[in-house]
């Protein structure tokens, strides 16, 4: 478990150090995050803040992984096989990558063309959808001499529902609808300072207990507690991998976090809260709890379902249910501050996150109690 504390401490001091560099980079580059004037009048004021800052926890959480295999090679013998980079980690940081490339082109539109368009909705959704495709199709993919792979053709909540097979081309097809869900559902959050960011913490942290707690009870581990506990087990592939890359990503929001705070001195961007979504998308394929994260990350789903709901609202009944979507501008123009809607909201996340991982846990009490 050292493993994962080398990631965290590396991702936090690579982002907390080099998002200054990135604020006077991309202050030098103009580029400043463009702003909707029929939004909340207040934002106003943030006109011209450097975005496209993801850039930088995106190669904290990189840089952390590399440095967290390279603390391996004290491990013993047996163990020195998991410094290979697995296939787990190729799917993972794909993804984590690549989603946030998708975003990186939709912030440089938007920055050249000095307006809040960016990429057009086809070019995203066409992006996510050849994203979520490639990567599902490897996670899927032929495990060799390992008896797992990274995703399942079965839905999954705690832990694969066996009954439930969907077939590999069900796989992936529900895996893209994931993607897409929670790349979107992130950046919808991302609309005041340190929102999607805090949230996206406690979902990442929730995911790396997660996999560090299937690496415990990891059914191909034969010298750990597995092996005396064979009733109780968890059938995935390379949970410590999975566990250090969301160590990692969760480390790196935190030194951004001191910079994205209120008043936010750079903006995530579409090229972060893209690439948080693939990346919390393939934590909760790799983990087998594809339906907990429903809960673990409710405040997107509920901000999300804000969007819909104003959407369908409108374009049936002419009315909206809300004064703005998504839903922390609502409060926003309901005269709450930017600073107590983030706490609640926060506070609303943490409260799914909690639910989440005591779910998660009520399993092992149900089995071994």
């Amino acid at each position: 478990m050292r493993s994962i504390i080398v990631a965290i401490l590396v991702a936090f001091a690579v982002s907390l150090f080099g998002t200054p560099l990135a604020i006077k980079a991309f202050t030098r580059l103009k580029a400043g995050q463009p702003i909707r004037t029929d939004g909340p009048q207040s934002h106003l004021s943030k006109k011209g803040t450097p975005t496209m800052g993801g850039v930088v926890f995106i190669f904290g959480t990189v840089i952390a992984y590399v440095v967290a295999h390279l603390s391996l090679t004290t491990l013993p013998e047996k163990q020195i096989a998991q410094i290979t980079p697995t296939i787990t980690a190729l799917v993972l940081l794909g993804l984590f990558v690549f989603s946030g490339a998708v975003g990186f082109i939709d912030d440089f539109l938007k920055v050249r063309r000095r307006n809040s368009g960016g990429l057009n909705k086809r070019g995203k959704l066409l992006g996510q959808l050849l994203v979520g495709a490639v990567f599902g199709v490897i996670a899927l993919s032929d495990p060799g001499s390992n008896t797992e792979t990274v995703g399942s053709t079965k839905l999954s909540f705690i832990r694969d529902i066996d009954w439930l097979d969907i077939g590999k081309v069900g796989a992936i097809i529900l895996f893209v609808a994931v993607v897409l869900g929670a790349t979107n559902g992130v950046n919808l959050t991302d609309g005041l300072d340190g929102l999607a960011t805090g949230t996206s913490v406690m979902v990442l942290g929730a995911y790396s207990f997660i996999a560090a707690w299937q690496y415990q009870h990891w059914c191909a581990d034969t010298s750990g507690y597995a092996s005396n506990a064979s009733n109780y087990c968890y059938a995935v592939r390379d949970p410590l991998e999975v566990a250090m890359i969301a160590a990692a990503a969760a480390g790196a929001l935190v030194g951004f976090l001191w910079w994205n705070t209120s008043p936010a001195r750079i903006f995530m961007g579409d090229t972060g809260s893209m690439a948080l979504g693939g990346l919390i998308a393939g934590l909760a394929m790799s983990t087998r709890t594809l339906l907990l994260l429903l809960i673990i990350g409710g405040l997107f789903v509920i901000i999300t379902m804000s969007v819909v709901i104003q959407v369908i609202s409108f374009r049936t009944t002419g009315k909206r249910v809300f004064r703005m979507s998504p839903l922390q501008h609502h409060f926003e123009l309901a005269g709450w501050s930017e600073v107590n809607i983030v706490v609640r909201f926060w506070i609303v996340g943490g409260i799914g996150v909690a639910i989440g991982l005591g779910i998660f846990y009520s399993d092992f009490l149900r089995v071994m109690g």
